[in-house]
């Protein structure tokens, strides 16, 4: 792997990243041992307190390269404790089997969100990104190449935005001035679609930012990949913590651990009781595991934050039902496809 230049204003120390719900999950999971797999790497704040706490070794997974970059400093000191892996975690099971446990924090880390040339943000400007490989189709890409229903579909169902109709053809009228290419440039016409924020309430592009950035990155089918390939690779009493942080990543969660625990129920009370299937998992607790008022106090970021963890049986691996659990899909899945007409490779975490 080529060797990444720091920008100027990504710190590069020794200093721990600290992720949200920390504490609740090491708690959770404890005692930790044997090998675990972080498949959202990151900073390195989960891989390090899994090596800390005593785990005899932690395969680190990213598809941003940047993160293994940031890790040089420190990663030396784990020797082979600590394997790093650029990749994706719905490959996992290709990466090791036999798993004592699985972490994964969903969702952009802060350091894509801190590096304007990155495009994850609409807090400060920069080029219309938003890819966490740093290869392949950009928001960009997206923005300036779909035509308007899949524009439309992808802000309502990724974003929920209910103006993603009016918000799409605002996009389409700007195309026939000049391309979008810049996250000052979405925002603005974002904006311009919606009313003024009241105090207390999120920027108007914030839905459609995070719908942009799960396109890009196909987040939710990365999401519900990772949670079979974690089912496969996870040994008899292995540990699966997802961290989630909005709403329709925990509904795919808790809908998959209640899937695969035997906690879905019976759609019929009077349908004739079916065969009873050995469940893949048994879970901590039916409920999310939420910050504490002294975590809202140190990061307000994890205020939407959930953990959900289950332990693993020695059941057979089943697929997961893509509706069943929630999982939003765009008619036909047109939108990779309409953003691969015309466009260009790029240059670009799970």
């Amino acid at each position: 792997m080529a060797a990444t230049v720091l920008p100027p204003d990504l710190p590069n120390d020794d200093a721990p990243h600290i992720p949200v719900l920390l504490r609740p999950l090491m708690a959770a999971i404890a005692p930790v041992k044997g090998v675990w797999l972080d498949g959202t790497f990151g900073a390195g704040g989960y891989t390090r307190a899994l090596l800390d706490a005593g785990a005899d070794k932690v395969i680190a997974v990213d598809r941003d390269p940047l993160a293994f970059e940031m890790a040089a400093p420190w990663a030396a000191q784990y020797g082979a404790r600590l394997e790093m892996v650029e990749g994706v975690f719905s490959k996992m099971d290709d990466y090791a089997q036999g798993l004592d446990g699985v972490v994964l924090d969903l969702g952009v880390s802060s350091m894509q969100l801190d590096l304007a040339e990155r495009g994850f943000s609409f807090m400060k400007d920069g080029p219309l990104d938003m890819r966490m490989s740093q290869t392949g189709i950009s928001a960009a890409d997206i923005v300036n190449e779909a035509d308007e229903n899949v524009l439309a579909d992808i802000l309502f169902h990724y974003g929920e935005e209910r103006a993603s109709r009016r918000i799409a053809a605002a996009i389409l009228r700007y195309r026939e001035v000049g391309p979008i290419t810049t996250t000052r440039a979405f925002s603005r016409i974002v904006e311009g679609c919606l009313p003024r924020a009241k105090p207390g309430q999120s920027h108007p592009a914030t839905r459609s930012f995070q719908a942009l950035r799960i396109a890009v990155n196909d987040e939710y089918g990365e999401l519900v990949a990772g949670l079979e390939a974690a089912e496969r690779g996870l040994k008899e009493g292995g540990q699966l913590a997802v961290v989630t942080f909005h709403s329709i990543e925990d509904r795919m969660v808790k809908r998959f651990f209640q899937a695969h625990s035997g906690g879905a129920g019976h759609a019929n009370r009077y349908a004739p009781e079916a065969v009873e299937e050995k469940s893949q998992f048994t879970l901590k607790s039916r409920k999310a595991i939420g910050p504490d008022a002294q975590e809202l106090d140190e990061n307000p970021r994890s205020r939407s934050a959930k953990l959900r963890v289950g332990r693993r049986t020695d059941a057979t691996a089943i697929s997961v039902d893509r509706r069943a659990i929630g999982m939003p899909q765009l008619p036909e899945g047109k939108a990779r496809k309409s953003a691969k007409r015309g466009s260009k490779p790029g240059r670009g975490k799970s």
